[in-house]
């Protein structure tokens, strides 16, 4: 990870953040977006995209990016996902994100093609942003660990799904363990329509 893309913008924009998202997939739980001003003496070394990395290095960058950034967290609940599209409510996580950071960002930098509708500040969408710009790569963590810990906290409560094996995404065992024991509130009912096709004949 280095600065060079993302460079140009800083220089630019004092206050530059990123944005990254976590849990578009999963057939339950919120979508989690991370929003982080990075300060230019962080160590960006360890940086990548969130999904590259080990858990325990992930964990390791949340605890420095959280002590020594402004950061924030949004979230949009499966009943937002519902309402608006998974696209419209992943844009909503990212918006809540950036509106939660204490200072109000310049510019911002948001992995993906396309820039959140409500967003409002000047943004450019950056397609692998988590892989070539060290301040969506930071977001990507702070999403990533702020919804496996949902995730974590959602599997202790509704231990009967195994959630902790497949983090809500649609595995066999999923379909086949919410086939067994109905749906719970936690989970997004647009992504349960083809739910019957799973069944074993």
């Amino acid at each position: 990870m280095t600065w060079e893309f993302e460079l140009p913008y800083r220089e630019r924009y004092p206050l530059l953040c990123g944005v990254d998202e976590a849990g578009r997939g999963p057939l339950c739980g919120p979508v989690v977006a991370g929003a982080v001003i990075l300060p230019d003496s962080f160590d960006i070394s360890a940086l990548n995209d969130s999904k590259k990395l080990s858990e325990k290095k992930r964990e390791a960058l949340y605890e420095q990016i959280t002590a020594s950034c402004d950061w924030a967290a949004g979230i949009a609940t499966p009943e937002e996902i519902d309402a608006y599209n998974i696209l419209n409510a992943t844009f909503l996580a990212m918006c809540r994100a950036v509106e939660g950071l204490k200072q109000t960002p310049s510019f911002a930098l948001v992995d993906g093609n396309k820039i959140p509708k409500g967003l409002t500040v000047p943004a450019l969408a950056v397609v692998k942003g988590d892989a070539k710009c060290p301040s969506v790569s930071a977001a990507s963590v702070i999403a990533k660990v702020t919804r496996d810990r949902m995730m974590a906290d959602l599997a202790a409560q509704y231990p009967q799904y195994e959630l902790q094996k497949h983090k809500g995404y649609p595995t066999k065992e999923h379909y086949r363990l919410l086939l067994q024991h109905g749906i719970a509130p936690i989970y997004r009912q647009s992504f349960l329509k083809n739910l019957d096709q799973h069944r074993e004949d």
